[in-house]
């Protein structure tokens, strides 16, 4: 006796209206009863077409993990139970990261190494510090500004770290933690459209050589998973 094949991911059509709409509800009320009311409506509106657009990516810039929408309140000073979006990251075998996140607010795109371990920060570090290595990232951060592209990371030193001087020539760039470029768009009618996929590959797409860098001189990290942060 055969038995049915499971159906796979649906078709990506876009993220549909209604995707932001509950994340509008949500942040207006974002409690409990508001959730178990709407659960089914964040399945199939939000979770479903995310589903079916990293079908499409994960390939290339995948394997890719949602994240959970509950917030861990043990952690958290924001004690609202839900994130207020959903977000999804990938890793390459080279270490660079992507990151599509869909909210209210829109559509936020990223890659690159948004929080280095310990490891991962010694050896982007020395590679800044080195004349050339250091002048070629400095470069392509430059191009991906002038590219329309916000820079960032988990967070950065207020002052030089241990063993580099104060007045490095690349000092903005050894206070990072991190190394990443983002893309933020409003709510558009584009993102209700297959043409939302992409956008979101040609942000990732136009990171590749910040990427190739980052993965060449910082690569991956070494220690145990619960050592090192995430995207």
């Amino acid at each position: 006796m055969s038995t049915a094949a499971s159906p796979g991911p649906a078709r990506f059509t876009g993220f549909p209206v209604d995707a932001f709409a509950f994340y509008e509800a949500l942040v207006a009320d974002n409690s409990k009863v508001f959730w178990q009311a709407n659960k089914a409506r964040y399945h199939e509106s939000v979770r479903a077409p995310m589903e079916a657009f990293l079908a499409l990516v994960d390939d290339e810039f995948g394997p890719f993990h949602i994240f959970r929408p509950y917030v861990d309140v043990r952690f958290s000073k924001n004690k609202a139970p839900y994130k207020t979006h959903i977000g999804a990251y990938g890793e390459s075998e080279g270490g660079a990261g992507f990151y599509v996140q869909l909210s209210a607010a829109g559509l936020l795109v990223a890659a690159g190494y948004y929080a280095m371990a310990s490891d991962q920060l010694e050896r982007f570090r020395r590679a800044v510090d080195d004349d050339a290595r250091g002048a070629e990232v400095q470069s392509l951060v430059r191009s991906a500004e002038k590219a329309g592209y916000s820079m960032g990371a988990i967070g950065e030193l207020k002052t030089a770290p241990r063993g580099y001087p104060k007045d490095h020539p690349r000092i903005a760039l050894l206070r990072r933690k991190g190394l990443m470029g983002s893309r933020t768009w409003e709510p558009a009618a584009w993102m209700h459209t297959a043409r939302a996929r992409e956008r979101v590959v040609g942000v990732w797409r136009g990171l590749a050589d910040l990427n190739a860098w980052l993965d060449t001189h910082v690569g991956p990290s070494t220690l145990p998973p619960d050592d090192v942060a995430g995207f």
